[in-house]
């Protein structure tokens, strides 16, 4: 229980559901509802005076409708985090609601246990996303949200808002050039975050014994051991955890019941180990924005944003970039990868730069090469090296190394100020 009570702003038309979500909160000691509204500009109004710790939204609202007013109180009170509810369950209104800043979404009516857990877990990650953007001094290391102090590694997570955009390709690719460009000096891994269909273990032509399925009913007792046994090594050097080889096969990640607040912490504790266990940890996730997408990205050192030079991509690329903003992720955790970068779109690079953010790679279109990596399971990187696409995956780990390099170093310099802070502020409370 937190130490202070959780302040809720309840924003529905329906004056008895208001009424009944109020009730219904007041079974819980440590929530409490300190307003009501009627409307979207009234929520959007009480949240700028109250600044509460969670916003319940109804998705239709007279006038500004809840959508509307969950992007402008993102916007204005960054630190509130909203739950979006609705009669609708499909996945476009969810969509639609992580797009706009909701941290998450609930169908019309939740049940007590189940509301009152959201709104538990959306509090305390906004007291996490709180402390990012003011952090107080400390001695202990800062960084990414959910870092623990003793990883060494560094996370690089690939994604794409439109599917068909070449993640995995992106994915396998970079962890394949990370580990030539490394030598055995240093470990790399990749890890499958599309847990129902994912296609790494398919395009580096790997059978796993074991999946993140055996690990995922095992996170508890996690060390260096049980995770090598689930590890399958590759012949570049580098070490897959792999997707189940079945969809159903990913309740034991995922949840049968697709319950997210678990699997998010299972997934943490499993990106804990990789990352005490090896420099660079590459994920490859897919489309889909939700709490296990978010738990990835919230770790990450970079995020890797793929596109390829279509309107659509990009469209959906600017609405991830504005998403990125209002979580608090600093750009220079952003970078951006065009794949099939030399495909006649008819849209110039620089435009597309200019639209969203500076590049760190263009990858060519290379159907041939593409067919063999996906139909063969042989990496580009190492068996088209000598072509363009094979030296372009080249200059995409170079890049990325740079990044993680210059983030690095802004990391060291910010805890030694937030060391030499503490150093001065225990020296004045001791008179010293």
């Amino acid at each position: 229980m937190p130490a202070e009570k959780i302040r809720v702003l309840i924003v529905d038309d329906i004056a008895e559901t208001r009424e009944n979500l109020r009730k219904l909160l007041s079974f819980a000691p440590d929530i409490e509802v300190v307003g009501t509204a009627a409307t979207g500009e009234e929520g959007v109004q009480m949240a700028r005076e109250l600044v509460p710790h969670v916003v319940i939204m109804d998705i239709n609202l007279p006038g500004m409708d809840g959508i509307t007013a969950t992007e402008q109180i993102a916007r204005e009170v960054p630190t509130t985090q909203i739950i979006i509810l609705s009669v609708q369950g499909e996945t476009g209104y969810m969509r639609r609601a992580m797009a706009a800043g909701a941290r998450d979404f609930l169908v019309k009516p939740p049940s007590g246990d189940e509301l009152m857990a959201t709104i538990r877990r959306v509090y305390e990650i906004g007291q996490v996303q709180a402390a990012r953007i003011a952090p107080a001094p400390t001695v202990t290391a800062p960084g990414a949200v959910g870092r623990p102090a003793v990883r060494h590694g560094q996370l690089i997570v690939v994604f794409s808002p439109k599917g068909g955009a070449g993640c995995t390709t992106i994915a396998v690719n970079l962890a394949v050039a990370l580990q030539t460009r490394l030598g055995m000096s240093q470990k790399v891994a990749i890890m499958d975050g599309s847990f129902q269909f994912g296609d790494v273990g398919v395009m580096l032509n790997l059978q796993p014994a074991r999946t993140i399925a055996d690990l995922a009913v095992r996170v508890e007792e996690l060390d260096s051991d049980l995770l090598t046994s689930v590890l399958t090594p590759h012949a570049s050097g580098i070490k897959a955890l792999l997707a189940p080889p079945h969809p159903e096969a990913a309740d034991a990640v995922i949840g049968a019941d697709g319950g997210m607040t678990e699997s998010s912490r299972r997934i943490g504790i499993i990106l804990d180990g990789l990352l005490r266990e090896f420099d660079l940890v590459v994920v490859d996730t897919w489309s889909l924005l939700n709490e296990l997408t978010l738990t990835f990205m919230d770790r990450a050192d970079l995020i890797l944003l793929v596109i390829t030079p279509l309107i659509p991509d990009i469209k959906d690329a600017r609405h991830f970039l504005d998403l990125a903003d209002r979580l608090g992720y600093p750009r220079e955790k952003l970078g951006l990868v065009i794949n099939q970068a030399d495909r006649k779109t008819g849209l110039r690079l620089d435009q597309i730069e200019r639209a969203l953010i500076p590049a760190l790679a263009h990858i060519p279109y290379d159907e041939r090469a593409g067919i063999i990596a996906a139909n063969r399971g042989l990496p580009i990187a190492t068996e088209e090296a000598s072509k363009p696409i094979g030296q372009a995956f080249v200059q995409l780990a170079a890049g990325v190394l740079e990044r993680l390099s210059e983030l690095r170093k802004t990391e060291e310099e910010e805890e030694a100020v937030s060391v030499e802070v503490s150093r001065r502020l225990l020296g004045r409370a001791l008179g010293i």
